[in-house]
């Protein structure tokens, strides 16, 4: 598996970057197992993953519509690139009035490249929706954002998924988690993560305890293995939600830094939990684990 850890051309807060070789060294995924992906968000876990077989899904539409049009070769590195030159000179020319216009512009047709647009030229590279399903994540005032290596970069970056989709079987679906989950068989593996409880509710629906709870009852139902993304404790508070909802799986944490919050005393170090319903083989980052970076805790018990 290559250790290169690959970033997808659509930025979500919360993005598992740095936790990929974590969740790589710990999944269980056989030649002929369907790798099953609720909650797609960013695709940096299932893309970086590249399973032969794959089932993403999310019930963000404008997520699920740019990877298939890269899928059916509407988005190509080359269109990417004519655009975003081309919007990058009027952002560059009228800065945050032509931001709010492709906002607009966005709300009323649903264009999966302006929404590639809004993605990188947004506040802190945040996907939010309000109550009526519009994106309203003001103008990062970025006016000269749009450079050539800026742009290359997010073109490398959509050409790199185009190569995976064309190697590989993958499937993408707007639709709840639940009927992605009920979709899975014993041998496929399914990687769940979803909002976090407590705390990312508004990425394009709300995410509660009742949400959680029908997480669980489906994950339960199914034969398959999963693991599931989730935080664990940061410095105010703990996730109770691991000790109630999920008592009976096994859990790996890992602290992880995140950069969303507006002011930088905003962004605190959170500890991230994988919780599974087996125990994992992977190979232990002993180092990690003495400096206190990553623990185990019991493998019959999630806290």
């Amino acid at each position: 598996m290559d250790n290169t850890v690959y970033i997808p051309p659509i930025k979500i807060q919360g993005i598992k970057t740095k936790l990929v070789p974590l969740i790589r060294e710990h999944i269980v995924l056989e030649p002929d197992s369907v790798w099953y992906e609720p909650f797609l968000g960013s695709g940096v876990v299932g893309f970086n993953v590249a399973p032969h077989h794959a089932v993403f899904s999310d019930i963000n539409p404008h997520v699920i519509n740019f990877y298939n049009q890269i899928k059916d070769g509407e988005i190509t590195p080359k269109r990417v690139r004519a655009f975003l030159m081309q919007e990058g000179k009027s952002l560059e020319r009228d800065d945050d009035d032509y931001y709010y216009i492709v906002r607009d512009r966005f709300n009323r047709s649903h264009d999966p490249l302006d929404f590639l647009f809004l993605n990188r030229a947004c506040f802190n590279g945040m996907i939010r929706f309000n109550k009526n399903y519009e994106f309203n994540v003001p103008y990062g005032h970025k006016p000269y954002r749009f450079s050539k290596a800026y742009v290359t970069k997010i073109v490398n970056q959509v050409a790199h998924v185009e190569y995976l989709i064309k190697k590989n079987h993958w499937t993408f679906l707007c639709q709840p988690f639940q009927k992605t989950i009920a979709m899975a068989s014993k041998g496929d593996f399914i990687y769940c993560d979803p909002p976090y409880i407590g705390r990312h509710v508004d990425y394009f629906d709300s995410w509660d305890v009742a949400s959680e709870k029908q997480l669980h009852e489906a994950l339960t139902k199914v034969q398959s293995n999963f693991m599931l993304s989730t935080w664990h404790h940061n410095d105010y508070r703990i996730n109770d939600s691991i000790k109630e909802l999920w008592p009976e799986c096994f859990v790996i944490t890992q602290n992880h830094f995140y950069h969303v919050g507006a002011k930088e005393k905003n962004r605190h170090p959170m500890v991230e939990a994988l919780l599974t319903n087996y125990k994992t083989t992977g190979k232990i980052n002993r180092a990690a684990v003495e400096t206190g970076q990553m623990q185990i805790t019991s493998w019959n018990t999630c806290l």
